[in-house]
């Protein structure tokens, strides 16, 4: 084994594989490597719900065998990664982070997970995450998320634990499940990759829904070619998600290396430049553009205005689906619910139709200026979020005015929630860190079905900077 274990538990999913391939490592030591540092950390950080260390020890022994017996390997072979609790594992609980599925044990699994056993890879575990996926959730019934750059600030939702388990090293990689941002966000303030893939790329058989012409799964690594590398396994056509594009899965590492040299790339004007932008987010920004410009790339500043309106757009819809699919529990179960999840969910439950209906067209009209501004440009850039993780405390704090509402609800997810209203792809990635030693990240939004084009910009930046290579100081 590699002399410092903290190293080894540090290298990405591709090393990681390479290194068992070529008999350097043990899937038995990776698994009992990655269970110590859950032991060590996850009582303060809460990354997961579940862990399976007899399952992913017993899956290290049959894939060390399938290693020395010379049997052809997959991708991911002796790799260990956790999923985010809200994909089902057949025989293992999936509470999707409320207690009212808290010993709901289901029969099948979710497809992606299937393809990433079938890659080689070995499940540690389930994930924590906000309440159902929502988004806002105050008492954590399975222990509050904690950032690994500081434990008293937010981890980002809703797939926190996703975040902190890749950025702690508590597994090589995960999944999440981005609606509106919640890929994204936790890699945005973990300070790792989090890719949204179109809509439809990959199945959903198997996750739980909020928003079913949103929501989709993505991987959250701690490089770039860890994000190529887990989307060419899980994505393609499934038969049990009928909503899954049938159009062939590229190699995505075909391109990864072909630099950003004459594409054409967008900054958006008023998520990058505007007010509710952080200083020190922008000017992480504005740098990472000029060092992708530096490399070829062509960079214009393009003004997006309707996109300031993305928040409140998708809080319309997208709570909507939710408070129609939650009607039953909220009747039955009301107060099983954490306070802010119900509250939430209650006041979607209260949105007349014709405003739905309203919120539908907008969606429609931002979603062909987003999809127009991507013909002109191969990608569009700007933070992932207008500011680093803030504290804990402050997303329990009373709202008192319309403004503190608006602010608190629309204007992060502005950032993040135009890709998913339009479906089109988005990666975030580090970009340098606060003063204070929080992660600032970079998203670049791509055309349909464009993620090649994504992986090969974001890695050419990731690549130029050292930013990836930094821990957390646990």
């Amino acid at each position: 084994m590699t002399p410092d274990r903290n190293d080894l538990a540090f290298l990405d999913a591709a090393k990681l594989a390479v290194l068992v391939r070529e008999r350097q490592v043990s899937p038995v030591e990776l698994v009992q490597l990655y269970l110590e540092r859950i032991e060590r950390f996850d009582a303060r950080l809460r990354a997961y719900i579940t862990v399976l260390p007899e399952a992913a020890l017993e899956a290290a022994r049959e894939a060390e065998a399938a290693v020395m017996r010379g049997e052809a390997l997959g991708p991911l072979h002796g790799v260990p990664y956790a999923v985010k609790d809200q994909f089902a594992t057949a025989g293992v609980r999936t509470t999707v982070g409320s207690r009212i599925l808290e010993t709901h044990v289901p029969t099948e699994t979710a497809t992606l997970i299937s393809r990433l056993d079938e890659a080689g890879g070995i499940l540690l575990g389930k994930l924590n995450l906000t309440e159902f996926a929502l988004g806002g959730t105050q008492r954590f019934p399975f222990g509050q998320p904690r950032n690994p750059w500081n434990p008293d600030h937010d981890p980002g939702g809703s797939s926190s634990g996703s975040g902190i388990a890749v950025a702690a090293a508590l597994c090589a990689a995960s999944l999440g499940e981005d609606t509106g941002g919640s890929v994204r966000t936790p890699a945005s303030w973990c300070g790792v990759v989090g890719l949204r893939p179109t809509w439809g790329r990959v199945s959903r058989h198997g996750s739980f829904p909020l928003s079913w012409s949103m929501d989709t799964a993505g991987p959250l690594t701690r490089t770039v070619e860890d994000s190529a590398r887990l989307l060419q396994i899980i994505a393609g056509y499934d038969p049990k998600d009928p909503l899954t594009s049938r159009r062939p899965v590229p190699d995505y590492s075909v391109t990864l290396k072909d630099g950003v040299r004459g594409l054409r790339v967008g900054i958006i004007s008023e998520l990058t430049f505007g007010a509710e932008t952080d200083a020190e987010v922008r000017a992480a920004v504005v740098d990472a553009a000029r060092r992708l410009e530096g490399l070829g790339a062509v960079m214009e500043e393009i003004s997006l205005p309707f996109l300031s309106l993305a928040g409140a757009i998708f809080m319309a819809l997208a709570d909507s689906d939710g408070a129609g699919l939650h009607q039953h529990w909220l009747r039955t179960r009301p107060m099983d619910y954490d306070q802010g999840t119900r509250r939430r969910l209650l006041a979607a439950s209260l949105i007349p139709a014709a405003t739905y209906h309203q919120a539908a067209r907008a969606r429609a009209l931002l979603r062909a200026r987003l999809r127009d501004a991507l013909g002109r440009y191969d990608l569009l850039l700007c933070p992932t979020a207008h500011q680093a993780a803030p504290p804990i405390a402050t997303g329990r704090a009373a709202i008192t005015t319309r403004e503190e509402a608006a602010g608190r609800f629309f204007t992060r997810r502005s950032y993040v929630t135009p890709a998913a209203l339009a479906g089109t792809p988005a990666i975030a990635l580090s970009c340098g860190f606060t003063r204070s030693g929080l992660p600032i990240s970079l998203q670049l939004l791509g055309r349909l079905f464009g993620e090649a084009t994504l992986l090969r910009a974001a890695h050419a930046y990731e690549q130029e900077t050292d930013w990836s290579t930094r821990r957390p100081p646990l």
